[in-house]
């Protein structure tokens, strides 16, 4: 959740709006096939973001999944590739699903 925070105190201090990142992702039709809790087409959110909490690399690897697609790491069903979604998009959705994660006590 502190880095939900961060990110908005940045993007505040930049002049920019903070990012709602539900609202990108049913914008950008993510919620389509995933949920923040419960397993639709593809998995839930809140576990994505528990499998990647804490790599130094997830940001980066979770925005380059959403826009290039994917297959095997969560089951039998690809993600196809979102050409729709900007590199921008990619990476303050891949933040936001992050954020996701519980907190470390």
């Amino acid at each position: 959740m502190a880095s939900a925070a961060l990110i908005a105190l940045a993007a505040g201090a930049a002049g920019a709006q903070p990012v709602d990142g539900q609202k990108l992702a049913g914008g950008k039709a993510c919620m389509a096939c995933h949920q923040v809790d419960s397993k639709r087409v593809g998995p839930p959110l809140r576990s994505v973001a528990e499998r990647y909490a804490g790599q130094s690399e997830a940001l980066d690897y979770l925005a380059g999944k959403i826009r290039g697609g994917g297959r095997g790491a969560w089951g039998a069903v690809p993600m196809p590739a979102q050409t729709q979604v900007s590199e921008t998009e990619a990476r303050q959705l891949a933040e936001w699903v992050l954020s996701l994660a519980p907190a470390k006590p």
